[in-house]
């Protein structure tokens, strides 16, 4: 199951392919079936249900911030930020 995902703003993507080469599980890269509106291959998640770890080391070196990430969050430790957080 995956643990993260990451969401590409293709209005952003220059298709630099940095992410592509810090992955560490070699999960992201570049669609060649499309472009963005600018006219580059953007990049993607291999299987958005694969193995991403959420470690958002493509967003970090993406020099144009056009990757977001999202981390899976058990139902167990959400439950106890919410009461921390009270």
């Amino acid at each position: 199951m995956a643990k993260g995902r990451i969401v590409v703003d293709e209005g952003l993507c220059k298709g630099c392919e940095l992410c592509t080469t810090v992955c560490p599980k070699d999960v992201v890269h570049m669609a060649m079936d499309r472009l963005t509106p600018r006219g580059y291959h953007p990049a993607t998640l291999i299987d958005p249900q694969g193995e991403c770890t959420g470690c958002a080391i493509c967003a970090v070196i993406c020099p144009d911030v056009a990757i977001s990430v999202y981390r899976w969050v058990p139902a167990a430790k959400e439950a106890e930020a919410v009461r921390a957080s009270a």
